[in-house]
């Protein structure tokens, strides 16, 4: 029979070197695994970061989320600045500085914005105390690194690697900012959203009793996409049209489902060591990736637990998770039920102004995660979930992998593999990476009898 035109090699690499691969031995450091080898607490909760000297924060990738991080910055408490900005494209830089400028009155010294490929690198060198990591996601692992080499604290946007040679990186670059007492927040918030936190302590106190199963969605429509122009080259035009690529991305398994997969980890306490999957293109109209995934989560106690993620319009929306235990089950947001569907227990909203409960907690979970950065700072009390969003994200990367080719896909090989995405020169012309979308499976031969 013969084989398809794109091998499992290209998608998952071949086993790299104990003296590569054996470097990391990762943990999942929330305060509940007990396979946990180092508790990491919660932050406590505060409305408000304290007051304390100026810190001054720099943007690296001032698209629509590096612009919205900024200005969660700048809400979490007194005393903050922005006061670099560094992207690719000098129009992003200006509309990321003039919005600044329109929400919070802060005014970005012109010298201190910077553009190009290495515009991350002026940003680190230009004084700042914090980074706010905003790019697409293939550029995170060298970005994470360089910032703890710089010694700065450090707020990234998940994922934070788009392959299984950039997860283990950004697992090291964790380990090293642990040992430096640096802070670091994902843009994971549900960790900092108080529902889902009131939610997993009382999972944790075993009001469900042990974990046995569950499923997480994120099916939701068309994220957005880019046309090309004539006047950019094909780098430019990919990276514009970074959400469709996956050398960019890292397909929206990875880019955006990764936040149910966290919070999966989360709960469970551990990670899944293996997937089977699969997944199709079916509207897309750009780029190299799927629409959908559908994949087989399996936990090395032997729990399955069904991930499902779209990006279709006109089709039946879900973005929410559900665990159940042995004792009852949970949206891991508000509610917890027991085995014959009774509440048993609720989140207890804040009340609106005609004493009737909203839907929303008190602090915005997008600056709730700031304001725990800015607090663990100024009082000096280093918070670290690097490490969390790196095993997330490798086990989204993992259950991709198993899609594009077919094949159970473990986690062990994700962190033996030496695949690593994109070109190898970084310059506005054309770009060296496969463009094809991914086919799983063998083709059919007519007259074949397999």
């Amino acid at each position: 029979m013969k084989k398809s035109s794109i091998s499992r090699r290209n998608f998952l690499g071949k086993a790299a070197t104990v003296g590569v691969a054996g470097v990391i031995a990762p943990t999942i450091i929330t305060s509940c695994a007990r396979e946990t080898k180092k508790v990491v607490a919660v932050p406590g909760f505060q409305d408000q970061a304290p007051d304390g000297p100026v810190l001054k924060a720099g943007v690296i990738g001032c698209g629509g989320r590096g612009t919205g991080a900024a200005i969660n910055f700048l809400s979490a408490g007194p005393n903050l600045q922005i006061t670099a900005l560094g992207d690719t494209f000098q129009d992003r830089v200006d509309n990321c500085r003039a919005e600044i400028k329109k929400e919070k009155g802060q005014d970005v010294p012109v010298e201190n914005c910077f553009v190009g490929f290495d515009a991350y690198q002026k940003v680190l060198d230009s004084g700042v105390d914090i980074v706010i990591l905003a790019t697409p996601p293939f550029f995170r692992p060298e970005h994470l690194a360089a910032a703890v080499q710089a010694k700065k604290h450090i707020f990234s946007e998940k994922p934070v690697a788009v392959d299984p040679t950039g997860a283990r990186s950004v697992m090291a670059t964790a380990k090293k900012a642990q040992g430096m007492e640096l802070s670091i927040v994902t843009g994971t918030q549900r960790r900092h959203q108080r529902d889902y936190v009131a939610n997993w302590q009382q999972v944790q106190q075993g009001l469900i009793g042990d974990l046995v199963g569950g499923n997480v969605w994120w099916n939701g429509g068309k994220l957005w996409h880019r046309d090309n122009q004539p006047t950019w080259s094909e780098m430019e035009w990919m990276i514009r049209n970074w959400v469709n690529w996956s050398w960019l991305s890292g397909d929206h398994i990875v880019e955006q489902h990764v936040h149910n997969l966290d919070v999966l980890n989360w709960f469970k306490g551990t990670h899944p060591v293996k997937a089977v999957a699969f997944g199709s293109r079916l509207r897309r109209v750009t780029g190299d990736q799927y629409d959908n995934f559908s994949v087989d989560f399996t936990f090395e106690d032997g729990t399955h637990v069904h991930s499902m993620c779209r990006q279709i319009n006109g089709c039946v929306n879900n973005v929410s998770e559900r665990l159940q235990g042995i004792k009852g089950s949970t949206n891991c947001r508000n509610t917890i039920l027991d085995l014959k569907g009774a509440e048993v227990w609720k989140y207890a909203y804040p009340l609106d102004k005609d004493g009737k409960p909203t839907e929303d907690v008190s602090v915005d979970p997008y600056v709730q995660e700031h304001i725990d950065l800015v607090t663990s700072i100024r009082t000096g009390k280093p918070f670290n979930e690097l490490e969390n969003t790196a095993i997330s994200t490798m086990v989204a990367i993992m259950g991709r992998i198993s899609a594009y080719t077919g094949k159970e896909t473990t986690f062990e090989e994700m962190m033996n593999s030496d695949l690593k995405l994109g070109p190898k020169v970084f310059a506005f012309g054309p770009v060296d990476v496969p463009k094809e979308v991914p086919l799983p499976g063998l083709a059919y031969v007519p007259g074949s009898q397999d």
